[in-house]
C-alpha cells in the first residue's frame, strides 16, 4: 500500500493520500488549508487518480480544500452526517472567541457530498472500514485499512494523537463520548499504525502504554 502524508496550513493538519500502489486510484483524507498544492504534487509523482475525499471530521483545518479538490476532479466528499454542516458553515465548529479571532471563513459545500455510515467503503481498490468516534466533534470518524504486510492502519483524525487526544471544549465536543471512542480505538491490535490528524505517526500499543491522557482502558486522566 502507498501512503503519502504531509501537514498543511497554519494548523499543520495532516493530509493523506492512500492507494494500493503507484499508478492506481487513491483516496484523499483531510485536505485542509493549503493542501491543494501538496495533493497535486503527490498525484503527479505517484501517477495517482483520485477517487474520493474522506473527512475524519468537519473542522475547517481538515476540510478547507475539500470542495476545491473534489470539484476539480469530479469526485465525492465523504463525511459523517453530524458534521456535514461544517462544510459550508465552518465557524459553527468554533466557539465564539475562536470565531471572532478568525473572522470570516467562507467555504462552499462540494458538489457531491456523501454521508458516511458505519459500513465499509470500497474505493480506489481499497476496502476501508469506517467507524463513528464522536467526542472531538459529533461526526468524528476513524478509517481503517489492512496493509500489505498484514497489519492495519487507522486514520484517527483529531480523536487520538501521539501522546495526546482531541480537545472537547469546542461546540459539539463531549468528554464522555471521546472517552468511549478511545476505548473503542484501544480494542485495535497493538501493532495498528495510527495516522493522526496532527503530529507524528504512532501505534495503538505505544499509546496504550505511554499516552498520559489514557488510563483504565481508554478513560481520560
Amino acid at each position: 500500500m502507498l501512503v503519502v502524508g504531509f501537514p498543511a496550513g497554519a494548523f499543520q493538519a495532516n493530509c493523506y493520500l492512500l492507494a494500493a500502489d503507484a499508478g492506481h486510484g487513491c483516496v484523499i483524507v483531510d485536505p485542509g488549508e493549503g493542501a491543494r498544492e501538496g495533493v497535486d504534487a503527490a498525484l503527479r509523482e505517484h501517477r495517482l487518480t483520485p477517487a474520493a475525499v474522506l473527512a475524519t471530521h468537519g473542522h475547517f483545518d481538515h476540510v478547507y480544500s475539500a470542495a476545491e479538490i473534489a470539484d476539480a476532479h469530479g469526485i465525492p466528499v465523504w463525511i459523517r452526517p453530524e458534521d456535514r454542516v461544517l462544510l459550508s458553515d465552518p465557524l459553527k465548529g468554533l466557539g465564539p472567541e475562536l470565531a471572532a479571532a478568525f473572522g470570516s471563513v467562507s467555504l462552499t459545500e462540494p458538489r457531491d457530498v456523501r454521508e458516511l455510515g458505519d459500513g465499509p467503503l470500497e474505493l480506489a481498490g481499497l476496502r476501508i472500514t469506517t467507524g463513528h468516534t464522536p467526542g472531538h466533534t459529533p461526526g468524528s470518524a476513524v478509517f481503517r485499512l489492512d496493509s500489505d504486510e498484514g497489519g492495519q492502519l487507522a486514520l484517527t483524525g483529531d480523536t487520538l494523537f501521539a501522546g495526546s487526544i482531541g480537545r472537547t471544549d469546542l461546540p459539539g465536543g463531549d468528554a464522555r463520548e471521546i472517552a468511549s471512542s478511545l476505548r473503542t480505538l484501544l480494542t485495535y491490535p497493538d501493532d495498528t499504525v495510527v495516522l493522526p490528524g496532527h503530529g507524528p505517526t504512532t501505534t495503538i500499543g505505544r499509546e496504550r502504554a505511554t499516552n498520559p491522557f489514557l488510563e483504565n482502558g481508554g478513560g481520560m486522566s
